[in-house]
């Protein structure tokens, strides 16, 4: 079912194209924990939170690198024992996480250190967390998903047939990581969501983008990670997206 950052309409749609000047405005100051802000998608979290007037607090491997000066845990999420990150999380409205490898020789990350945060927020009592994902990961095996569809359903055939092979290929290690990372987020019992990229990319924040609840976007092979930053703020006030991968793409 296709869905939009500014409605349930069944329609894919733009997002945020009423929004005036594309900060993501809630109805409450929230109080946010922002794992990997220094990471190209935690960065335009850290930015666009702080802008939007949130309590956060960010957690980097190397906090001389953050672009804004927010309380800090500096924390490794390779090697770090999940006790370690209770500070950071205890009390938060809501966790944003950027962790994720950008490469096959990186991978491994996305797993271990997601299951620390999901461990140091159960220890807090912090329910709501949402992630980055990837677009590809529909369709990779994983403990949550050991029979996934050949297709996902929101892919044209270019993509099914062509690109997703090259992206497998280049990135298989990277999809295996993050689809491992969902099936901890699902066997956790917290209130997640995972966005569903397709290849990033450094333009600046458009606030309009399709969205699409459980599947890809046919077309849909860019997203500035501005708008993914964007888009995963967005949901936290949306409760229907609570236990589902979002697709994204401009």
């Amino acid at each position: 079912m296709s869905t939009s950052t500014a409605n349930n309409t069944q329609a894919p749609h733009k997002a945020g194209a009423a929004i005036a000047d594309k900060t993501v405005r809630h109805h409450q100051q929230l109080k946010l924990t922002i794992f990997a802000a220094t990471g190209g998608v935690g960065r335009q979290l850290l930015e666009q939170a702080v802008a939007a007037g949130h309590d956060v607090t960010a957690v980097a491997r190397n906090p001389g690198k953050l672009t804004r000066h927010v309380p800090t845990v500096t924390a490794d999420l390779a090697t770090t024992n999940p006790a370690a990150l209770e500070p950071a999380v205890a009390g938060a409205d809501a966790v944003l996480s950027g962790l994720g490898p950008h490469s096959n020789a990186a991978a491994g990350i996305a797993a271990p250190g997601t299951r620390s945060i999901v461990a140091a927020m159960q220890a807090t009592g912090v329910k709501r967390i949402v992630v980055v994902s990837a677009a590809p990961v529909g369709t990779v095996t994983s403990s949550a998903n050991p029979h996934p569809p050949k297709h996902d359903p929101g892919d044209g055939f270019l993509t099914r047939y062509l690109l997703s092979r090259i992206a497998q290929t280049a990135f298989g290690k990277v999809y295996d990581d993050l689809a491992a990372m969902e099936a901890i987020l699902r066997d956790s019992r917290l209130d997640w969501t995972a966005i569903r990229p397709p290849r990033l990319t450094d333009k600046p924040l458009s606030g309009s983008y399709r969205t699409a609840l459980g599947q890809n976007l046919r077309g849909g092979l860019f997203v500035p990670r501005a708008d993914v930053a964007h888009l995963m703020l967005k949901v936290l006030e949306q409760p229907h997206t609570i236990g589902h991968t979002i697709g994204i793409a401009t």
